[in-house]
């Protein structure tokens, strides 16, 4: 089954707003055996709306659109629907008790204007949002369907789970879509195919592979597609199993997206705690860490050591530490690690310090160049990495070192 979508809004396209609903959406479809073959973002218009929704429909079989469904002279998605489906708009009854439940929760008055979000197509199945006060709308052409949703990204989500993917399920036939992820590390996304090129000529027919490069990661995408789940998890385990002899010593991780959530898994599985001592990363380890849920279970804390002597208070680093080797060495790296480890009271601990750039380098030191600590009791590993010269990818890079480098210790027990 395939599956457009449109997502309106002028903030959209002037980058005043990021489209997440598109990524959300699409991720929900696929998960649940859809193709989405078409994601686009069109402005507050209505001509745009019936053009791009002709075109959408004339290749898939459901169109799904966010957004333009406000109570404002300026959302036009409702009555521009409502004349392309040649109907008449009218209040829904149960779309007007809605309304009220909500503003009688808040304390609201309801005005002549907010009561129009009662207000549908006759020829649409009315889906009442209870997250919001703009109802959902679902309509059928010719054996396809078109659904109308909020644009604000809690209300589409709630819709999405609870109400449209279950509902379009039903609706179409739809075959199994299984995906299994493969975080590598160590290696390019080129080196990495010709490593793995005969095994990936030989996946079977129903099983796609996808390659996924971030700065100083490549995630491998497994996805297989057909009617027998069964079969497809036996594939698919069948096709992992065969990787591993070829390029087990870059597989970091299974299962998961990202790296961040491979060390919260892997922490949480070992029982242990986690410290970090973040100079030219800036807090950006300890974020992304923390923006996980139940990060409280493994993350003890973080000092952002970014001046020499905040390095000396807070991390123990010694003064002549600094003056004989410089904040950017081996040697202050390890003092940083174990001196957070310490102070933190955490099984692990990480450390950064660096040149991100773009000034700052020198002959002996250019721009990009890193060193990483990782601390366990009884181990202190301390490496350079040299990144080049754009300080957002050697940030991110340095956070995706430390990650892999970190998980590897914990798994070995170190």
């Amino acid at each position: 089954m395939n599956v457009s979508i449109i997502n309106i809004g002028d903030e959209l396209l002037i980058g005043q707003v990021v489209n997440s609903n598109a990524s959300t959406m699409s991720k929900m479809l696929i998960a649940a055996g859809m193709d989405v073959r078409e994601v686009a973002t069109i402005p507050d218009d209505g001509k745009a709306i019936r053009e791009t929704l002709e075109r959408c429909l004339a290749s898939t079989q459901a169109v799904l659109i966010t957004g333009g469904l406000g109570p404002t002279k300026d959302d036009i998605t409702k009555k521009t629907l409502c004349d392309y489906f040649h109907s008449e708009l009218y209040e829904n009854e149960e779309a007007l008790a809605n309304v009220k439940r909500i503003f009688d929760s808040r304390g609201y008055e309801l005005t002549p204007i907010n009561r129009q979000q009662a207000w549908v197509p006759r020829c649409c199945t009315m889906i009442n949002n209870y997250v919001g006060t703009a109802p959902c709308m679902w309509f059928e052409k010719d054996d396809k369907v078109v659904v109308s949703m909020p644009g604000v990204p809690f209300e589409m989500d709630w819709l999405m789970e609870n109400e449209i993917v279950a509902r379009l399920r039903q609706h179409f036939h739809c075959d199994y879509i299984l995906n299994k992820n493969l975080l590598v590390q160590g290696i390019g996304e080129s080196f990495l195919s010709d490593l793995i090129e005969s095994w990936e000529l030989a996946l079977p027919a129903s099983i796609r592979l996808a390659y996924l490069p971030q700065a100083g990661m490549v995630k491998l995408r497994l996805t297989a597609r057909g009617a027998d789940e069964e079969q497809l998890k036996r594939q698919i385990a069948d096709a992992v199993s065969k990787l591993y002899p070829i390029a087990g010593q870059y597989i970091v991780g299974e299962d998961l997206e990202t790296l961040p959530e491979l060390v919260a898994y892997t922490l949480k599985k070992a029982s242990k705690t986690l410290a970090t001592a973040e100079s030219c990363t800036g807090g950006t380890i300890a974020s992304k860490l923390t923006a996980l849920a139940g990060a409280s279970e493994y993350f003890k804390g973080g000092i952002v050591a970014y001046s020499n002597e905040v390095k000396e208070i807070a991390l123990g680093v010694k003064h002549e530490t600094l003056e004989a080797h410089g904040a950017v060495s081996e040697e202050t790296v390890r003092e940083m690690v174990m001196g957070v480890r310490e102070r933190l009271h955490s099984d692990y601990a990480v450390a950064t310090t660096g040149i991100a750039g773009p000034g700052g380098g020198t002959p002996e030191k250019p721009v990009g160049t890193v060193w990483i600590g990782i601390a366990s009791k009884d181990q202190v590993i301390a490496k350079v990495m040299k990144y080049g010269d754009r300080r957002a990818q050697t940030i991110e890079r340095t956070c995706n070192e430390v990650f892999s480098s970190l998980v590897k210790m914990v798994k070995c027990g170190g």
